[in-house]
């Protein structure tokens, strides 16, 4: 594909810029095949051994990778290279809407400690605890801490490290990236939750997701986010806020109100929030007086209660028409779902893919959807990501 010089933002390719470019071609590699050894890298890349060598003694002491001993064939232990994950080197500040968590991470986005504490709406309580946090974790690990990334459901300039809006809380236009980059002095980056995922998928993610270029992130917890990947980079819009389908119409007449108060919304068919009605209706407790988390709903199915795992397939068939909406209109080679929920995926996989089969005009592309593999804090790993990704990602010469 031939793509346009932007003439505004273009830097002339240098003799240092095609350096930097090999300098994370190799750390690449070093994060993705190591241990690896020198000549393998040298051959992969077709670079010369003397320039694989140079870049790999500057990564050496930088810190970024460090050597260790293969196994013998019966001979001397060749030496090989690896990711330097002996310390912390990133901090990362998941600020959900109930609870928010400040945690450490290496180099390989391994979470090594975290602190949970609940979010309070006082602004400045929930950003003083943040801080205190991430001031304890810089103190324990001696200075080795470059960063801090920080994800957030709301609005976001992540350009500028403006939060426009975080609704849930009801903040306007607070100053988290300034107050904690002047309390901690380290630089600081924030992200909207489900574009922060979607970073952490295209860097941590499976290898069916991280090895393509174009994929669409669905991050499932009371309201609906989403996170666009153009050509392995986040897509963010004018404004910053691209990707807010969850306030697409699909229907009418949903279980609940979206945030904004629509019935008609994605949001109010297919958030956690809307499982949870469907199940109380379901269970004749709609005056909501036996309250249960959707957690527990999500266990429940599990243990096979027919409620829970109705209640659990419907909002699964709605999640596909939303994505199957996604697929006409953007073409991914995969969506992602992420969230609580992929804890029922083996129940609700089928339900996704048929609603989202079911959805698309003859003629366009397969449907294509997975679960995410982040683990239980997918919203952290992006954070985390936003620190990390800065390490690895290769120059822009355009």
């Amino acid at each position: 594909m031939v793509r346009r010089i932007n003439l505004k933002r273009a830097n002339v390719a240098r003799s240092n810029t095609i350096r930097d470019i090999n300098r994370q071609i190799i750390l690449n590699y070093v994060r993705e095949e190591g241990p690896i050894s020198r000549a393998d890298i040298a051959k992969i890349t077709a670079l010369q051994r003397s320039t694989v060598s140079l870049i790999v003694e500057e990564l050496l002491n930088t810190g970024l990778i460090e050597e260790v001993y293969g196994e013998s064939s019966g001979g001397r232990p060749p030496q090989l290279l690896s990711l330097r994950t002996s310390h912390a080197v990133a901090i990362g500040v998941d600020l959900g809407k109930k609870t928010t968590i400040v945690a450490t991470t290496d180099l390989s986005g391994r979470l090594l400690e975290q602190e949970e504490f609940p979010t309070d709406k006082d602004f400045n309580k929930t950003i003083d605890r943040v801080i205190d946090s991430a001031k304890h974790f810089i103190k324990k690990n001696g200075g080795s801490i470059e960063g801090i990334g920080i994800s957030l459901p709301g609005m976001v300039e992540s350009w500028t490290g403006d939060v426009l809006l975080i609704p849930h809380l009801d903040w306007h236009r607070p100053k988290v990236a300034e107050i904690v980059r002047q309390a901690t002095g380290l630089p600081v980056k924030i992200e909207n939750d489900a574009n922060a995922v979607a970073l952490a998928e295209l860097w941590f993610g499976r290898p069916e997701i991280n090895n393509v270029r174009d994929f669409i992130l669905v991050y499932i917890t009371n309201g609906i986010g989403t996170g666009v990947v153009f050509d392995g980079q986040i897509y963010r819009g004018k404004g910053g806020v691209a990707g807010e389908f969850g306030h697409m119409t699909i229907g009418s007449d949903a279980p609940i109100a979206c945030a904004a108060g629509s019935h008609n919304c994605w949001e109010a068919f297919a958030s956690e929030r809307s499982a949870l009605a469907r199940y109380a209706n379901l269970s004749g407790n709609r005056n909501g007086s036996q309250k249960i988390t959707f957690v527990e709903l999500v266990e429940l199915a599990l243990k096979g209660d027919a409620k829970a795992v109705a209640a659990l397939k419907e909002t699964a068939h709605y999640i596909g028409i939303g994505i199957s909406n996604l697929i006409q209109g953007l073409s991914p080679e995969v969506t992602v779902v992420t969230g609580t929920i992929v804890r029922a995926w083996k129940l609700i996989a089928d339900e996704v893919t048929a609603a989202a089969e079911s959805g698309i005009c003859q003629g366009y592309p397969s449907v294509n959807i997975m679960a995410s593999t982040l683990g239980s804090h997918p919203t952290l790993m992006g954070a985390f990501s936003l620190v990390l990704a800065d390490k690895f990602a290769s120059v822009s010469v355009t």
